[in-house]
């Protein structure tokens, strides 16, 4: 396990470093986001589908639990887990079997901490008390691959 913190001064810069982790990320990679409402996550992912090309395509899927991003031979899933009780949902609409299918970025990944892969990268986002603006990325890799990924995001 590794650790990185990242301080995003603006959605520009969340944005950014969205764009800068998708050029790291491959088909079987899982990334989960956790943070009150309007911390980031959202903003997040789409600099991950803006490095795909994808920027116009993003909706939250607030309410379809998954939406499905395709570019050329990459598949992008979106969750959403915020109204599922517990894993047991999660498993119930076969979530697990997008693990290995493509790259998952899951919000509000704690609700379904049980049902995630034994690999993957948390991103918790903390707002900043004094600055509206500002967040606190704090990335935890779970996973030998995600420790060098991180290493790569330090430079």
């Amino acid at each position: 396990m590794k650790t990185l913190k990242i301080t995003s001064n603006n959605e520009a810069e969340t944005l950014a470093f969205g764009k800068k982790l998708a050029s790291f990320l491959k088909k079987g990679d899982t990334v989960v986001l956790t943070g009150e409402l309007g911390s980031g996550k959202t903003k997040l992912t789409e600099g991950i589908l803006t490095y795909y090309g994808l920027e116009n395509e993003i909706s939250s899927p607030t309410f379809t639990i998954v939406n499905e991003y395709i570019k050329d031979d990459i598949n992008i899933f979106h969750f959403d887990v915020y109204r599922l009780e517990d894993s047991s949902e999660f498993y119930a609409i076969g979530g697990e079997e997008y693990f290995d299918n493509g790259i998952c970025i899951i919000e509000w990944g704690e609700i379904i901490q049980d049902a995630l892969p034994k690999d993957y990268i948390h991103i918790q986002f903390e707002r900043n008390h004094i600055d509206e603006n500002i967040r606190i990325l704090n990335i935890i890799s779970y996973g030998e691959k995600y420790d060098t990924l991180l290493n790569k995001l330090e430079d």
